[in-house]
């Protein structure tokens, strides 16, 4: 790595980071096998120790968390059934409309407050049993909400809505992709939520640090149907132990250190409170940091500002930026970048 390369802070995503030198030696060390014949002891051993850890019967590793996702909800729906899922949910935005191209199901999305749903939303949009309409089969919760602003979900609103899915005969699935963050801000175990859920995708490369993969969790017999799904969507991987064993090493080293981010996150969102170009910031309860900007600044060139001095971001729409601290985001990191947000460029 350049001393340029060092210099840069990058704050587009938790998804940026590389691996520790523990990681990587872990990675090295790995014994590895044919996973597609179920024979790589280090890939199972990371599903036997994810599923354990949320006291889930099994678990299927795969490449990103985008593929658990859509694995997990072309087991669960059939075509011509619909998904309940935020308005603001990864499933929706983020994944190419996966679900109409693998599933054949549809999407009722629902503008609950702060990127989460209620009991109450569950029960006023299951569809009604006319041959016109999708048959509504499964509701999707993101923990923690992305484009939201890491918002996270308490166990009791979760376990209304799990009643709520008992009563309708509904499967549950939870799009993890920053579940630890969630758990670290809530204090719940992931038992408590491995309880409460049919399947679960738990991302290992964004908060956790792992350079791939996510992990699938749910019944024995879900995650067999989830293994033919995985094939047929190409994510049938051979020698994945090397990437298995980062998956281990971030289980066993990584999920403690996750309140260093978000505290770092939190100095960030007070930092921006208190500048006037700011004209809000949303509330920081884990490590990303939503906010606008007052409108004699355009957040294209905010970013393009905040770039020329080595720190990297992505404009969003509405005059909107998002920084997302993470694990190669320091103390020194965060010290210039509040330099940086408080030089009078801004207002120039």
């Amino acid at each position: 790595m350049t001393n340029h390369q060092q210099t840069i802070i990058d704050l587009r995503s938790d998804t940026v980071t590389r691996p520790s030198e523990g990681m990587l030696t872990a990675m090295f060390a790995a014994k590895v096998g044919d996973d597609v014949f179920a024979e790589d002891p280090t890939v199972n051993e990371l599903e036997r120790k994810s599923a354990e850890l949320f006291g889930m019967e099994a678990a299927i590793f795969c490449p990103s968390g985008t593929m658990t996702n859509q694995i997990a909800l072309k087991v669960h729906t059939q075509p011509l059934e619909e998904i309940i899922c935020h308005e603001l949910s990864h499933i929706k935005h983020y994944e190419v409309g996966g679900h109409a191209f693998h599933s054949g199901a549809t999407l009722k999305t629902v503008n609950g407050k702060d990127g989460m749903l209620s009991a109450a939303d569950v029960h006023n949009n299951i569809n009604p049993d006319y041959d016109w309409l999708p048959i509504t089969k499964v509701v999707s919760l993101e923990n923690t909400c992305n484009k939201a602003g890491g918002t996270c979900y308490q166990l009791l609103g979760i376990e209304a809505i799990k009643a709520a899915c008992l009563e309708h005969n509904l499967k549950l699935h939870l799009d993890g992709a920053r579940i630890f963050n969630a758990l670290a801000t809530s204090k719940n175990t992931p038992k408590e939520m491995g309880n409460l859920f049919d399947s679960i995708s738990v991302c290992l490369s964004k908060g956790l640090g792992t350079p791939v993969g996510s992990v699938l969790l749910g019944k024995k017999t879900f995650i067999r149907q989830a293994r033919r799904v995985r094939k047929v969507m190409g994510g049938g991987m051979r020698q994945a132990g090397y990437l298995a064993a980062a998956g281990i090493y971030a289980l066993d080293h990584n999920i403690e250190r996750l309140k260093e981010d978000h505290q770092r996150a939190k100095i960030l969102g007070e930092t921006l409170t208190e500048l006037p170009y700011v004209k809000e910031v949303l509330p920081v309860p884990t490590n990303i940091i939503l906010f606008e900007l007052q409108p004699f600044l355009t957040a294209k060139n905010f970013v393009e500002q905040l770039a020329t001095q080595n720190i990297i971001t992505i404009p969003l729409p509405h005059n909107k930026i998002r920084l997302v601290t993470h694990l190669d985001f320091t103390d020194a990191m965060l010290d210039k970048t509040i330099t940086v947000l408080k030089k009078h460029i801004w207002y120039s």
